[in-house]
């Protein structure tokens, strides 16, 4: 099974790989025509087919029609852009007037001007600044011919931009003729479709999920540790396949928007996420894989005391949810909410120790099964904001104008992206154009689309850039050398050159970066003619492009130095930040959670986002040279990742069992005596719990905050102050039976409601399902109270590792 399974993965990754460079071969084939072999007035308006190739490789590369529809919009806005501002100065200036240091501070100005607004997509921001470079170090390179200059030089950049974006739009207009996995006429013959694609992976996903969830319950239900841990291994891949599978469908959602465009939903693009409705599947789906791996011996003890047809039942009822998924489009929405568990599942009274894994375990089936926030999220979807108030429309029409106000007024981060962009761009420019006149555009050109806003790993990024080039520009050489007596064949060794580039776009040392830097590189000496020597162009370039990469790393290490060690570093203590305001909006009472839910629900998306940004920062920092800094521990950073996450899931979880714990609790009268004494004995517990796990949490975050780890005499993870020098084993004995001690209270807490309850016989209906829904839920929110507490202990680890890393002589004990 696992030999078929990795051949269909491979397969279905090669078919990936070849229609992405497909289509990237079908578009640079339309350029190359064009700007070859086109009519002689077309030819001399596309006077840039360099440019042309740039776009195209920015444009196309693992692109669907939608996004190449972006893309051209994008490249169409930044034309417009830079047609204004270079008009107006070259006709103030004047071309003749251009010598390298008016070019270079003009290319640093018109920059600003370009990157300073923030709701500018950042693609139309790169397309814009190589058209600058080209504009002015063209004029800076031909200013004896002033009055040709002003107009044709633009319009000619322009132009060649557009070429590239239709060739793009034209590639995916193209159909799918190759590469594609199902026999469909229909499907074959169309155009290559986000719509389509991302159908693909929802059916891809809701399999996935399936199987997981199979192999979840096959371990809980087995009757022998070792057979669990055959589940669970095999589990492990495919969680893996699926995080993949829900990135990829993130990335292509936006896509959705342009292939099948509405005014209202381009301009409100939040209303519309397909990866948030199958993210409510994952996250239960996460939560069975932790109570799975978190039992140390099976069998699983209440697991006995549940029917087994109850469980089968359950698996069937799900499997056909996950059924109709594969079947999911992303314009339709569910509107049938499904029935609660089986009342099998709530013949529970007391809550002992060892039931609360199994209690968190049938919560997350409740919660995959009923799924009661999705649908309600999907109707809201389908009738838009008919169930809102006048006043909510009001607030809402409030907060979208002033966010689009905000995105006009430019913000802290947009001055410094602006700035870093002039100033690295004019810096280039100027250095390009002291060492060699003739090819000065390179040393713009390579850094023009490398910016990205916000923090970037500097010296990995410009590392794979330099490769990169270099890789292309010498394939480049090499196959002129070959087919120096056939030139008009010179095209067809691009043609495995671009299958390998993209899959250098996939690979973890080159990443996007590389992947354009080694396609651009060889189309330049092979899609071109009358450049001169290859060998002489080849090298000017990449001399030029180094350039450039020095000069952009040095306004990086000036504006902000940041490495990727110090990014993950920083990105850690941001998630444990987000984590401590997550944690501080948990309540029990229904009224606070009408107030604090989509608060505690937006803190827990910027978790998620701190938590991915880490993992990618970690990633790129095992690749990045140590220089004189400490060696990166990749593994403690990639644990403390998995903690965090972790933590992350458990609270998503916690979230929704307290919600659906506050509305069965309403159907009891919580206001009456006899619940207001374990009620409050359960909240105190739960702020005892927040109060420990948040001074951790503050104590780990102020660690990780600081620019070396060893710098520690003033925090101690439990108090905040520095106790713990000896005496080691002792602390962390007490510190196990304080946990215990709050786990114990709470069950206490949390049996004495259930008895309370079942007190009140006769006040209403099904008491005895209600009251069985009162005691596991209590039951769940047990389990990741000491699951909670037991990753952050896990991460005390971690950083007493890190710690020791950096000095050795401590002896902290964290």
């Amino acid at each position: 099974m696992v030999p078929a399974t990795r051949m269909g993965w491979t397969y279905a990754v090669w078919c990936l790989r070849l229609q992405a460079a497909f289509r990237t071969i079908l578009a640079c084939t339309i350029v190359y025509t064009t700007t070859l072999y086109g009519p002689q007035p077309l030819r001399r308006l596309v006077a840039y087919p360099a440019y042309s190739y740039l776009t195209t490789i920015l444009i196309v590369s693992d692109a669907t029609l939608g996004e190449a529809l972006r893309g051209f919009w994008h490249a169409l806005y930044a034309c417009i852009q830079v047609l204004i501002l270079s008009i107006l100065s070259l006709q103030l200036i004047g071309p003749a007037h251009f010598s390298y240091f008016v070019s270079s501070l003009v290319v640093a100005l018109c920059a600003f001007v370009v990157a300073l607004p923030g709701a500018t997509h950042l693609m139309s921001k790169r397309i814009a600044f190589g058209q600058i470079v080209i504009v002015y170090v063209g004029t800076a390179i031909h200013c004896a011919e002033a009055d040709e200059l002003v107009l044709m030089h633009p319009i000619q950049v322009s132009l060649s931009t557009m070429l590239g974006a239709s060739a793009s739009v034209g590639a995916m207009l193209f159909p799918n003729l190759f590469f594609y996995q199902k026999a469909s006429l229909a499907a074959v013959l169309s155009p290559y479709l986000a719509y389509d694609e991302v159908r693909q992976m929802c059916q891809k996903y809701a399999e996935n999920a399936r199987k997981r969830f199979d192999l979840y319950l096959n371990a809980i239900l087995s009757r022998d540790s070792s057979a669990a841990l055959d589940f669970i291994l095999q589990a492990k891949p495919l969680a893996e396949a699926g995080e993949k599978l829900l990135r990829r469908i993130e990335h292509k959602q936006e896509a959705l928007l342009w292939e099948r465009p509405t005014i209202r939903s381009i301009l409100n693009r939040s209303r519309f996420s397909v990866r948030e409705k199958l993210q409510e599947v994952e996250i239960p789906l996460r939560g069975i894989a932790i109570a799975a791996t978190s039992y140390p011996s099976f069998p699983v003890a209440m697991i006995k005391k549940l029917q087994t047809d109850a469980l089968h039942d359950m698996k069937r009822q799900i499997h056909d949810k996950l059924e109709q998924l594969e079947r999911f489009a992303p314009f339709y929405t569910r509107n049938k909410k499904e029935r609660s568990l089986d009342e099998a599942f709530w013949s529970l009274e007391t809550i002992f120790p060892e039931d609360l894994l199994a209690c968190f375990f049938i919560d997350c089936l409740k919660i995959l099964q009923e799924n009661t926030e999705a649908v309600e999220e999907c109707k809201h979807e389908c009738s838009g904001i008919k169930s809102s108030s006048g006043s909510q429309d009001q607030s809402n029409f409030c907060t979208k104008w002033s966010s689009r106000l905000l995105c006009i007024i430019p913000s802290r981060t947009s001055l410094r992206f602006a700035l870093k962009c002039s100033l690295s761009l004019g810096l280039a420019v100027q250095l390009g154009l002291l060492f060699n006149k003739r090819e000065a555009y390179w040393a713009g050109l390579t850094i023009a689309i490398s910016f990205v806003r916000g923090r970037q790993a500097t010296f990995t990024l410009a590392n794979a850039r330099a490769q990169s080039t270099a890789m292309g520009s010498i394939y480049g050489i090499l196959c002129c050398f070959i087919f120096k007596k056939v030139e008009d064949l010179s095209f067809l060794p691009l043609l495995p050159w671009l299958v390998f580039t993209s899959f250098l776009w996939h690979s973890r040392m080159y990443g996007q970066a590389g992947g354009i830097s080694a396609a651009v590189g060889a189309l330049l000496i092979l899609g071109r003619k009358h450049y001169g020597p290859p060998l002489d162009f080849a090298i000017a370039r990449i001399t030029e492009a180094v350039i450039g990469l020095i000069s952009f790393i040095t306004i990086e290490i000036l504006t902000s130095p940041a490495r990727a060690a110090t990014l993950a570093k920083l990105k850690l203590s941001l998630g444990l930040g987000s984590l401590q305001e997550c944690i501080k909006d948990l309540v029990l009472f229904e009224n606070q959670i009408t107030l604090v839910g989509p608060k505690l629900r937006q803190k827990q998306n910027k978790l998620k986002s701190h938590v991915n940004k880490l993992e990618k920062f970690i990633e790129e920092a095992q690749l990045e040279p140590n220089f004189w800094f400490i060696p990166f521990n990749g593994a403690c950073y990639g644990k403390l990742r998995i903690s965090l996450s972790n933590m992350g899931n458990l609270l998503i979880i916690m979230s929704n069992i307290i919600e659906s714990l506050s509305l069965v609790l309403q159907r009891f009268k919580p206001d009456s005596e006899k619940l207001q004494k374990p009620m409050k004995g359960i909240e105190k517990d739960l702020e005892i719990f927040k109060k420990k796990i948040g001074n951790s949490l503050q104590c780990l975050q102020e660690l990780a905050s600081k620019k070396s780890l060893a710098v520690h005499d003033k925090h101690d993870i439990e108090s905040g102050t520095l106790s713990a020098r000896e005496n080691g084993s002792r602390v962390l004995d007490s510190e196990k039976e304080e946990t215990e001690r709050i786990v114990d209270s709470f069950l206490q807490n949390s049996n004495e409601l259930s008895n309370k309850i079942a007190t009140m016989t006769g006040l209403i209906e099904d008491h005895q399902k209600l009251r069985g829904q009162v005691t596991v839920c209590l039951g769940g929110l047990g389990f990741c109270i000491s699951s909670l507490l037991r990753e952050v202990k896990e991460m005390e680890k971690e950083f007493q590792v890190l710690i020791k890393l950096e000095d050795p002589s401590s002896h902290v004990i964290v």
